[in-house]
């Protein structure tokens, strides 16, 4: 069994640190990108999946009302053990709403309502609550209560409700991350290890499977509105 812990403020070093490995252990569920070990970006994308994480945690230390929220499901039997998390963003203006960031169970964990009960008690919290998937994971999200709204690129936008919050969110800018001096330094080495031709291919898988999603998405939309679904 677990119990749920929600958090304001950043959790201890010891269960960030899970955190952050969760992050970049399961890369492929919670990116948008959606790219597999195969892929040689894909240390890359972990180390900048990482650091957003990692920028999220820091920022729960500030006043700002519109900072990251966080909600654990650790162990009963070992509290120091985070079997998941819900990382979620309540909205600026909108007390009632909020978005999810990213949402992960520990694999061995999975199918034991960890992530439905995560969810729940963030809705009991903001009501009008959104998220974004890939079109495969719809129906796990349809199951706990969320609707179809639109296709946001490689994604799904799902909400509590028909429509969307007016609210602004405060979500951190990916830009700088890319640009540091320490995703150059990944991105070199890969070339070092990988070599042009490997990675110039790596990029070209990354866009075509991004497309591929992107058509995916908006066919599922296309399908929820064709039923009367998507309002």
């Amino acid at each position: 069994m677990f119990t749920l812990v929600h958090l304001d403020t950043p959790p201890p070093e010891s269960l960030k640190s899970q955190i952050l490995q969760m992050v970049v252990d399961y890369l492929s569920d919670i990116s948008p990108v959606s790219l597999t070990p195969s892929n040689p970006l894909y240390q890359l994308y972990q180390y900048v999946i990482g650091y957003e994480m990692h920028l999220y945690l820091q920022a729960m230390d500030s006043a700002l009302h519109s900072r990251a929220r966080l909600i654990l499901a650790l162990d009963d039997q070992d509290p120091s053990q985070v079997l998941g998390f819900a990382l979620y963003l309540p909205t600026e203006d909108d007390p009632a709403a909020c978005s999810l960031a990213y949402i992960a169970v520990q694999a061995r964990q999975r199918r034991h309502g960890i992530a439905r009960a995560m969810l729940q008690q963030m809705i009991s919290r903001h009501p009008h609550a959104e998220l974004a998937c890939v079109a495969g994971k719809v129906a796990t999200f349809e199951a706990m209560g969320f609707q179809v709204v639109a296709a946001r690129g490689p994604q799904v936008l799902m909400n509590t409700r028909s429509y969307r919050s007016d609210g602004m969110l405060a979500v951190q800018d990916l830009a700088p991350i890319f640009q540091s001096q320490e995703v150059r330094q990944i991105h070199a080495y890969l070339v070092n290890q990988h070599g042009k031709k490997a990675m110039s291919e790596a990029e070209k898988q990354r866009d075509r499977q991004l497309d591929q999603m992107t058509q995916r998405a908006l066919l599922l939309v296309h399908e929820r509105r064709a039923s009367g679904s998507v309002h």
